[in-house]
């Protein structure tokens, strides 16, 4: 298999592509006005502790606070407190209870033993772990840590893990036998999967630069007030190299000079024998024309996606989940009902989990597979997404295929899917897909006419609405504005505005200039 990165950069936005045989497998773009701030690190104030839902909001200098559940503190809230000089904190330590005495914590319900106590004002260093969705602010954790290239330093843990997609379990103790070795004390440390048969060297000096990173961190806190930014993890495009450029890569191809170079000093500096494999592109034609991305980006776009033997599959963005219907189409090889069933749904099983990935779709999601009458068949269905979804950097939880064939599914959800990152939601139909007819938008304003002649005294009238509408409002040999004016006795003078929806009606005041569309609303 050729696996392969291809980056295009320009001065409004980069672009990474990871593609398998030339089939694109992930998706990723970097805005420089919307950057990636996952990994971020804060020192905040706790604005407000709320009980009732167990968890905090936290005021980190964004336009919404961010949130805390009390799942996301870890048991380091008092080292933070130490670190950050605050000695009055009123954050209880268990281990300092007098030998022969009940804790504090232990006397009380269990209930309340898991809340942290948080107060109002309180200073608290957290990073943050989910990018804001639609009206919802970041979500934070309290439980700091530090990625690497081969590592991640857990600076409040003192535990020591060994990424579960490293399968050989003599691999696994050797690398977690060094990762103890060079760890200092109080420490944890996490071993990723890029650290597969890498020597001791190599953990060595990516912990070391992640050890001065984290002495940075300490200092800044310790000068800063809060809130206010930390420490800056890195922006999409060099995040993807970090974790994404692994050994099984064949090339990496950039078309900007500057970004080529960048990218060519950090894997020299971390992964020397790699560096060979970045290559500048140049060609006059577009570098994702030449790979045939453009067109795979395309598809990506839009609702419907095809499948091979002729059905296809249906993604609709909902407010509470993603829905994905699966059609055959117009596929029927064989005679058999639940054959052409089994063939479709396999095929869309493993279009679905791309999908997800390219996307980068999380939260909810259901998928209405093909009906299948036998269990095994549906068995089969279950086990072909699982492998699929084995793939899948991020986390997911699926459930059987249930007897009305749909199939739950639930995705970490890290930042915005690719949907809400490059599209905006459209101004006239505000993301519903639909307008109002126009014969039943002028009903609504004949109608409100009516209510209006009764209840004022005003008798002409500015109307602003769409060019198409007022198209509308002009046609029939008597026109329909005409026909209005001489059944109310009022004077409308029409004025054709782009600026205004193509389901909505403006009114003004002729002499006032006072407007009235509040009441046709």
């Amino acid at each position: 298999m050729t696996k392969e990165i291809i980056i295009n950069a320009s001065s409004a936005q980069t672009r990474v592509a990871i593609t398998e045989d030339g089939n694109l497998v992930d998706f990723f773009v970097d805005y420089p006005e919307n950057r990636r701030t996952v990994g971020d690190i804060y020192l905040g104030r706790v604005a407000r502790v709320l009980p009732g839902i167990k968890a905090a909001f936290v005021d980190i200098g964004m336009p919404h606070d961010a949130f805390l559940h009390f799942s996301d503190i870890g048991q380091n809230t008092k080292q933070l407190q130490e670190m950050l000089g605050d000695e009055d904190s009123d954050i209880d330590d268990d281990d300092d209870d007098e030998p022969g005495t009940k804790s504090r914590v232990q006397q009380q319900p269990a209930r309340e033993a898991a809340m942290p106590k948080l107060q109002k004002g309180q200073e608290i260093l957290v990073q943050i772990t989910k990018e804001p969705v639609s009206n919802k602010g970041v979500r934070v954790s309290s439980s700091v840590s530090l990625a690497g290239r081969f590592c991640v330093l857990l600076p409040f843990d003192g535990k020591v893990g060994v990424s579960k997609k490293i399968y050989d379990q003599r691999e696994r103790r050797r690398l977690r036998n060094i990762a103890r070795s060079i760890l200092p004390p109080k420490y944890g440390l996490i071993i990723r999967t890029v650290a597969r048969s890498q020597h001791e060297e190599s953990l060595k000096e990516d912990l070391s630069n992640l050890l001065k990173t984290w002495e940075e961190i300490e200092a800044t806190a310790k000068s800063e007030n809060p809130p206010s930014l930390i420490y800056q993890d890195l922006n999409t495009t060099s995040s993807v190299i970090r974790d994404l450029f692994t050994p099984d890569i064949s090339k990496v191809f950039i078309d900007s000079k500057k970004l080529y170079k960048q990218i060519k000093s950090y894997i020299q500096l971390i992964h020397p024998e790699l560096s060979d494999k970045i290559e500048p592109f140049k060609s006059r034609s577009s570098i994702f024309d030449v790979f045939k991305i453009e067109e795979q980006i395309k598809s990506l776009m839009g609702r419907k996606v095809p499948l091979p033997s002729g059905g296809y599959i249906i993604i609709e963005h909902t407010e509470a989940m993603v829905v994905i219907d699966v059609n055959s189409g117009r596929y029927a090889k064989n005679k058999e009902q639940e054959l052409n069933s089994l063939k479709t749904d396999l095929e869309a099983s493993r279009e679905i989990a791309r999908q997800l990935r390219l996307r980068d779709i999380g939260g909810i999601i259901v998928i209405d597979f093909i009906d299948l009458e036998e269990d095994k068949n549906r068995k089969k269905v279950y086990d072909e997404l699982k492998k699929e979804f084995r793939k899948d950097r991020a986390k997911v939880s699926v459930l059987p295929m249930s007897d009305f064939g749909l199939m739950q599914i639930t995705r970490q959800r890290i930042r915005q899917n690719i949907m809400q990152t490059m599209k905006e939601v459209c101004p006239y139909c505000l993301g519903t897909g639909l307008l109002t007819k126009h014969s039943h938008l002028l009903y609504d304003f004949e109608d409100w006419l009516k209510k209006f002649k009764r209840s004022s005294k005003e008798r002409s009238l500015i109307i602003k609405c769409h060019p198409v509408v007022a198209l509308k409002l002009k046609e029939g040999k008597l026109k329909t504005l005409t026909k209005l004016q001489l059944k109310y006795f009022m004077k409308l003078k029409l004025v054709e505005d782009e600026s205004v929806p193509p389901g909505q009606i403006k009114v003004f005041s002729k002499s006032s200039q006072k407007e009235f569309t509040e009441q046709l609303s």
